[in-house]
């Protein structure tokens, strides 16, 4: 009996890319707030972009997942600012937030 460990790869290196992301969109709201959503937007479209050229089904299938997360952190930037603006998160000193007005 052969074994095929290519979903097992698959849901650990999706369960790897989403936990990747979750500090990362916390480090850019803390120092480039919400104005760098289009970084997100690039690294989901290059995603989509390699998960098409790709011609191996198991690196396409992590492009997409890498694609998605990308397109998912958009909306956690916006989110992650409104909980900073909550005192949930610390804020950045140097950084002048919209509601300091």
């Amino acid at each position: 009996m052969d074994l095929n460990f290519d979903g097992l790869l698959i849901g650990i290196l999706t369960f790897l890319i989403i936990g990747l992301f979750h500090p990362v969109v916390i480090k850019a709201e803390y120092y480039w707030g919400t104005r760098c959503w289009w970084l997100f937007l690039l690294l989901g479209l290059v995603g989509i972009a390699a998960s098409l050229i790709v011609s191996s089904v198991f690196v396409s299938v992590i492009c997409g997942v890498f694609s998605f997360s990308s397109f998912w952190s958009i909306k956690e930037l916006f989110e992650q600012e409104e909980r900073v603006r909550k005192g949930w998160f610390p804020r950045n000193p140097k950084r002048r937030y919209p509601w300091d007005n």
